[in-house]
């Protein structure tokens, strides 16, 4: 593989973590959760072939709290 297909295989896998995250933020928003540091962990695309993470981040204990009720909600609906 050349250094310019690399190059662009790295970046089609952080574009693919850009858009999970806002997808993800998105979701939650849907259902009025909000993570406010939700992101791309920027040293997972630090090296020259990147394994892009998304960072869910640090909240609050009510924003914790909401998304549980989410999730529990959803949960006891699909059973």
């Amino acid at each position: 593989m050349t250094a310019t297909e690399r190059r662009k295989e790295a970046a089609s896998r952080v574009r693919a973590a850009e858009d999970a995250a806002a997808r993800l933020r998105a979701g939650l928003a849907g259902v009025g959760v909000k993570l406010p540091s939700l992101r791309i962990d920027p040293v997972s695309c630090a090296s020259n072939e990147p394994t892009p993470l998304v960072d869910l981040g640090r909240c609050s204990v009510e924003t914790a709290l909401r998304l549980s009720a989410q999730l529990e909600a959803k949960a006891a609906h699909d059973s």
